[in-house]
């Protein structure tokens, strides 16, 4: 094995590897550090007294993955409140990262999004057969589109039944005007289900709490994740999103819908689980990387599709957000994914209501199958757009103050519950957080409505004219008061006369307890009624806005399983139907059905609104925009929806992250964004004036094409780094790259003994054409181990005892052959746009002799380590160029002489 040696030991909290932490830990790399970078060849490992071996854990590496984010907080952040780079950073600023926040980053193993290239990998490819590949793929799609479309349809009716007898025991109390009574069944009622949400995230599995929408993002970017994927998450994100959705904490289930459509993608694809012990022998040539991580964007997707039935849009959504590589036949295959997911919700959802079958078998209605169906479009006029714009411009600076707001509160809790030191009392807190939150709404939903009045029904009389009160209906004019709305405690009153083409009453209702009463959903679908201007008056819409907003920043943070899309179509909704009520002050009523001024409906306008708060928070433009398409089936504002989604961006932009980017850097997961963002002194560079040799990490360990057990054991046990590069000798003697070679794929060729073979039958064997090892791929392919314990026993054993300094392993055929190098002059703009493209793991720098110089790993990427290195760089050029002018006006004066 041979060495670069030095030039980390400056900086020993950055990582120089794709996992490797600290430099300054790893005795081997130490040894004699200084600049240079030539080679030397490490002692065998009797001589060296001063090895630590440490314990290996499941993923092969001597340091633990990071556990439950929520109770980690770092001890060293001293930034300010609104500092830039923390919560307030524009998207074109980089993230500001703590020292030990860097380490958290670092421990974080990343995986390739191909499969190596090895000689057994082709020996594998041989051995599955051409037939069926495409077929295989498909069936597997259609199959992961079946089981979320099932999983969609069984959330949502569960929720639906929760959410119903929640409020149908609280109308009757409140009907009676027990108020106190009706607010202690709803506090109740709901406390049942929100501390077992809560109870089954913290105990069971704390990775199912939240959205999972990052952390999907994070694994398809290409980081490993602990339990994102595991059937035991599924259960209990499934079961909790249930639970706190249907009670009413203000929170939806779509963003748990995709993370679980992605389990479905990552387990079902694989035909094999771990926890469960299932290891089917169907579709085995889909277990590689590429594979498993398309079927997981195809289950996202799947997921968004369901939710929503919104197939065209979880397509989309899938690509603009969670993946990181896209081909035109995966869009193809997700597309054929999210139709049968669709197409299932759909068809159950015809054939069962409240789990009761109604016979419709088939009959895909509209009121069933489109969440927030309008019946009735308007024809748009150029006027609409300065509203619009506003309405964007809102959406973009309140989606800002969102983000910020809901991070701060994150960051809040974060610090808090690190401050404890009993884990009994931080996972007690964390039960008991969201209990308090519904204690709050349950009370707002019983009382606050007493605060508000109640509201006459109000009509048009004739096809125009003034609005009249207690008027029901008026068939000459669409104006009018929604029949489902809330009495509360108002008079309900009945029909006082009737016309030919009008119907009076003196009933009353409560606007306030109209939106408050049942699910979010439905709130969402009053506010984008049409024909209903005056359902709504300013009070009632902006206590909601007020109220909801803050509840929501706070719930989605909590540990219970869920979401902010359908939340945020609330907020939004709730300030665009402000906007459309102002313009009716201004401007009068006009709900004619044709007509010059017939754009002018509050429901339009909350249509609109809620785009833009949903583009604001989460700065997608295409999955938004044909989300609320297909969620609306009203076609003829998408002109005014895509305007206001893209000036919602724009604004948001100027200020934060979108959310999910924010989350993964607040989460400390690394991710590499589609273009490389590095400003220094506060002017964006230009990275094709930089070479990748300004940023990569050397020295880099190498390792022999045959190297001894002794030494690839110590080399496991004493660093961190997740691959090597492979060199091999020319026939000059020089040593010349020849591929890469994961950690864990030495660890496992070091547990079979039979490949272990003296110094000079392993020389032979790179003469030899023999036939495939006896440890195939299916056997390396493998993420962790089963017992880290008894390799660790082993290791030590290969590391001290002498007899292996002379057992060589051949590592040829196991090496992969087709990892990338480039060379130091390559273009860092390029050099990112590789890696970043190709999914890679690792990227050897080479030289003009293809001697390996360096190596670039995912971290090395990152904004903020590319800003600290070329700004050090650039802090060093003057001095350089001064010493290079020196040298030469000396060589200049001694050549006159």
């Amino acid at each position: 094995m041979s060495a670069f040696i030095g030039d980390m030991t400056s900086e020993p909290e950055v990582y120089t590897e794709e996992s490797g932490p600290e430099t300054g830990e790893i005795t081997m790399e130490t040894q004699g550090a200084s600049e240079s970078t030539s080679q030397q060849t490490i002692e065998p490992p009797s001589t060296q007294g001063n090895l630590r071996h440490r314990m290996l854990q499941k993923t092969g590496l001597s340091q633990p993955q990071p556990k439950d984010d929520t109770v980690e907080y770092p001890a060293d952040d001293q930034y300010g409140l609104f500092e830039q780079g923390r919560d307030y950073e524009p998207v074109y600023v980089t993230h500001k990262y703590t020292k030990e926040e860097q380490r958290t980053l670092s421990s974080f193993e990343s995986v390739d999004y191909l499969p190596p290239h090895s000689e057994i990998y082709k020996q594998w490819l041989k051995n599955q057969g051409p037939l069926g590949y495409n077929l295989g793929r498909w069936v597997i799609m259609g199959l992961i589109g079946f089981f979320v479309g099932m999983i969609g349809f069984l959330l949502h009716d569960l929720i639906e039944e929760i959410a119903h007898l929640k409020w149908h025991l609280t109308r009757q109390f409140i009907d009676d005007n027990d108020f106190v009574l009706a607010c202690v069944v709803a506090i109740a009622y709901s406390m049942v289900f929100i501390i077992f949400s809560s109870f089954i995230v913290v105990f069971l599995r704390p990775s199912a709490g939240g959205s999972g929408i990052p952390e999907v993002t994070g694994f398809l970017n290409g980081t490993m994740v602990r339990h994102i994927f595991n059937v035991k998450t599924l259960a209990v994100k499934f079961f909790s999103c249930v639970a706190a959705v249907g009670c009413g904490l203000p929170v939806g289930p779509e963003g748990p819908m995709i993370h679980m459509g992605a389990l479905v993608g990552a387990g079902l694809s694989q035909f094999q689980s771990e926890t469960l012990r299932i290891n089917l022998p169907i579709f085995e040539r889909f277990r590689t990387s590429e594979d498993r991580r398309n079927f997981i964007s195809a289950g996202a997707a799947a997921g968004v599709a369901s939710a929503f039935g919104s197939p065209v849009g979880g397509l989309l959504f899938s690509m603009e957000e969670v993946s990181s590589f896209w081909t035109t036949t995966l869009s193809w295959q997700i597309f054929f994914c999210c139709m049968i997911s669709t197409f299932t919700t759909d068809l159950f959802n015809s054939a069962f209501a409240g789990f009761q079958y109604t016979g419709g078998f088939g009959q895909f209605k509209t009121t069933r199958y489109i969440l927030f169906n309008i019946e009735r479009g308007i024809d748009v006029n150029i006027l609409m757009f300065i509203p619009t714009i506003i309405i964007g411009l809102i959406g973009g600076l309140l989606g800002a103050v969102f983000t910020i707001l809901h991070l701060k509160m994150t960051r809040g809790r974060k610090r808090l519950l690190a401050n404890i030191q009993s884990e009994w009392l931080q996972k007690i807190l964390r039960i008991f957080e969201p209990a308090v939150i519904i204690i709050i709404v349950s009370i707002l939903s019983v009382y606050l409505p007493q605060a508000f009045g109640c509201t006459k029904f109000t009509c048009i009389e004739g096809v125009s004219g003034d609005v009249s009160v207690n008027c029901m209906n008026d068939t000459r004019n669409p104006l009018h008061v929604e029949s489902t709305v809330e009495t509360y405690n108002c008079k309900r009153g009945a029909i006082t006369g009737m016309t030919n083409t009008t119907v009076y009453t003196n009933s009353t209702y409560n606007e306030m307890a109209t939106l408050m009463f049942g699910t979010l959903e439905n709130a969402v679908k009053r506010l984008f009624s049409r024909d209903t201007h005056l359902q709504f008056g300013f009070g009632s819409l902006l206590t909601m806005l007020v109220i909801y907003f803050l509840l929501i920043c706070w719930a989605t943070g909590t540990s219970v399983a869920s979401g902010a899309l359908v939340p945020m179509l609330l907020v939004g909704g709730l300030y665009g139907r402000v906007v459309g009520l102002l313009m009716t002050r201004m401007f009068g009523v006009h709900s004619e059905d044709f007509g010059y001024w017939a754009w002018m409906d509050p429901g339009v306008f909350s249509l609109i609104g809620a785009a833009s708060f949903f583009g604001g928070v989460t700065r997608l433009a295409l999955a938004v925009t044909v989300i609320m398409m297909e969620l609306t089936n009203d076609v003829q504002v998408l002109l005014p929806v895509m305007v206001s989604v893209m000036v919602a961006k724009w604004v948001g932009d100027f200020f934060t992250h979108p959310i999910y980017h924010a989350l993964l850097e607040l989460k400390c997961i690394p991710l590499l964004d589609p273009e490389p963002r590095v400003r220094i002194d506060k002017q964006q560079l230009n990275l094709d004036l930089y070479k990748a040799g300004d940023i990569m990490s050397s020295p880099v360990i190498t390792v022999q094409m045959r190297e001894s057990v002794s030494v690839l054991s110590t080399l496991i046990l004493n660093t961190t780094h997740g691959g090597f590069p492979v060199i091999s000798k020319t026939p000059d003697g020089r040593e010349s790259f020849f591929g890469i070679i994961t950690r864990m794929e030495l660890i496992v060729l070091l547990k079979n003994e039979v490949l272990f073979k003296p110094e000079r039958d392993a020389e032979e064997s790179l003469e030899e054409d023999e036939g495939p090892s006896w440890v195939e791929y299916n056997q390396l392919n493998v993420h962790k181990l089963t017992d880290p314990h008894a390799t660790s026993v082993m290791l030590q054993k290969y590391s001290t005892d002498s007899r292996y300094g002379s057992l060589y392993i051949d590592l040829r055929k196991f090496v992969n052959q087709s990892s990338l190098s480039i060379q130091e002059k390559f273009s860092l703009q390029r050099t990112y746009i590789i890696f970043r493209t190709l999914g890679l793991r690792h990227l050897t720098v080479v030289d003009s002799q293809n001697t390996v110089k360096g190596l670039i790993t995912r971290k090395d990427l990152m904004g903020f380590y590319m800003e600290e290195r070329l700004e050090e760089k650039m802090k060093r050029r003057p001095t350089l160029e001064l010493d290079d002018l020196q040298n030469r006006g000396a060589e200049a004066g001694n050549h006159v002489v």
